[in-house]
């Protein structure tokens, strides 16, 4: 009889628009009103009208949005099977889950937040039950060589290499077959970036998550091998940090200048010239092309490490990306297979089911730009074309124009030259070319010149190509001139550049946008 009250409240209080929301314990209703509005204005497009994670935009994404009528939720402090606390789900809303379509809500006030929780609990039963209590997580017994050690051979003896792979990237045997509770496929973290871990970056977040589980994942919990005597606490604190060493332990600092230092002793020769340890890398994000058909908006690749070096006669670049896959693979076949019958194939069905090679291209003006207008960052169009550097883990290195996505005119490689190499499910991508060139319709690097700069990368396993990839906007690459002339240039010519297109992206992005609006769009 309560909860049939609670029920009647509810709906007068919205209209009869909900007609059998069970609230749980403790929940005012005018709380799951307020939480309801919340709900339908920043959360229904992703995880549907019943909470199921079928919103309209969810089929484009993977992972899928959260089922919240199934209640299983991956971040919690409390134990594997169990629901999270108000502070895990407040947590999420907070700061989202990284390495998922699900940001956070800073703009959501603390009483938004509290209200759409209180609303979401609405859509399980299991919410009625007593609360549960936070797991007791123990104390760090700290790190240092002999913990991370330890914490190497725990890495070896519980077999987290089988999916996560031997240097932590995410290309372990085991990861072409992984799926999660709706049996659609599912990445293995790469260990080496955790801001990408969507429960958090330090020891303490990371050693949470092998007592409590990742709940609907392939990840499980190390809490029943522990009350088993097979790993201790400790260990599983010394796994902590020898994961946290796999990686610089934060979220790499992203500037839109990539500065190629002079070297005058000399350009490094190959991949592995330990030269390169000495040049600075410059990170650039990418994400998913979600602007033209076809669209990716889970792609496989985030982000790329950029050296740049010249001797005032040749550049010089080495291009790094993580990638678990050097396709086409035919350990990742049933993988390519999966994702084509998961994801919209948005027009290009028949590519996915073919085998399809890895990718980069590197983007620039044809030309040294007189002006603060850049070529369209999608690889230009009709108009403007782009100068692109395109490599291809089968066909190798070749320079052309672009005219659009996908809209290639081979220049051959004329000067350019380079080297690509796979291991540990990394890329790493040697270019190498003169500054100046033979033919006048080609970019000619200027030292002391901000030259415009845009990355592109594909997956062929996860059915991806340059034109349903991964991207980023435009950067900058800054030949250093002579030491004497440029020491204070870059901080100056970095400030400016940001401004500068900053401003004229958005001016250029909203005249692209404004035709393509449907009018039912423009009064929504």
């Amino acid at each position: 009889m309560a909860s049939e009250r609670a029920r009647a409240l509810v709906t007068v209080g919205l209209a009869a628009v909900v007609t059998s929301v069970a609230v749980p314990a403790g929940v005012a209703a005018q709380d799951v009103e307020r939480g309801k509005i919340v709900y339908d204005s920043w959360c229904v497009e992703c995880h549907g009208i019943e909470g199921r994670g079928d919103g309209s935009a969810a089929s484009w994404m993977l992972p899928r949005p959260r089922d919240f009528a199934q209640a299983r939720y991956q971040i919690r402090t409390t134990a594997n099977g169990e629901l999270p606390t108000d502070a895990d789900l407040l947590r999420v809303l907070e700061l989202g889950m990284a390495g998922t379509a699900m940001p956070a809500w800073p703009n959501l006030s603390e009483t938004e937040r509290e209200d759409v929780i209180a609303y979401i609990k609405t859509f399980s039963p299991f919410f009625e039950d007593t609360p549960p209590e936070p797991v007791d997580f123990g104390r760090d017994p700290g790190g240092g060589a002999a913990a991370l050690e330890a914490g190497a051979e725990a890495y070896r003896s519980l077999e987290c290499w089988k999916c996560h792979g031997d240097a932590g990237r995410g290309d372990g045997q085991s990861a072409p077959t992984l799926e999660d509770w709706r049996d659609l496929p599912i990445r293995a973290a790469d260990l080496t970036e955790p801001w990408a871990f969507n429960g958090g970056i330090g020891v303490e977040e990371i050693h949470k998550r092998f007592l409590t589980g990742l709940d609907g994942t392939p990840m499980p919990t190390y809490s029943d091998a522990l009350e088993s005597g097979i790993v201790t606490a400790d260990d599983l604190w010394h796994l902590a940090h020898y994961v946290h060493s796999l990686s610089s332990g934060s979220a790499p600092k992203v500037n839109d200048l990539i500065a190629a230092r002079r070297a005058d002793d000399g350009l490094p020769g190959s991949l592995d010239d330990p030269a390169w340890d000495a040049v600075e890398p410059s990170y650039v994000p990418l994400v998913g092309q979600v602007i033209e058909a076809p669209r990716q908006i889970s792609p496989t690749v985030d982000g790329a490490w950029v050296r740049a070096v010249h001797d005032g006669q040749n550049l010089a670049l080495l291009v790094t990306w993580n990638d678990p896959s050097e396709s086409p693979d035919p350990a990742w076949d049933e993988w390519q297979a999966r994702i084509a019958s998961t994801l919209p194939a948005d027009g290009r069905a028949a590519l996915l089911n073919r085998p399809m090679n890895d990718g980069f291209a590197l983007q620039f003006p044809p030309t040294v730009l007189e002006s603060t207008e850049r070529p369209y960052f999608l690889m230009g169009d009709t108009r403007k074309p782009v100068y692109l550097w395109h490599w291809d883990s089968d066909a190798g290195l070749s320079a052309m124009r672009a005219r659009g996505l996908g809209e290639f005119e081979p220049l051959g490689a004329g000067e350019l030259t380079g080297a690509a190499a796979w291991d540990d499910g990394r890329w790493r991508l040697m270019v190498r070319r003169p500054l100046a060139t033979q033919d006048a319709a080609v970019l000619a690097f200027q030292e002391g010149v901000a030259i415009p700069l845009g990355l592109f990368a594909w997956d062929g396993s996860s059915g991806e190509d340059a034109s349903r990839g991964s991207i980023s906007g435009w950067y900058f690459i800054y030949l250093e001139e002579p030491r004497s002339s440029s020491v204070y240039a870059i901080p100056l010519l970095a400030a400016l550049a940001t401004g500068i297109f900053g401003f004229a992206a958005a001016a250029r992005a909203q005249r692209r946008l404004e035709p393509a609006v449907e009018p039912a769009e423009q009064t929504a």
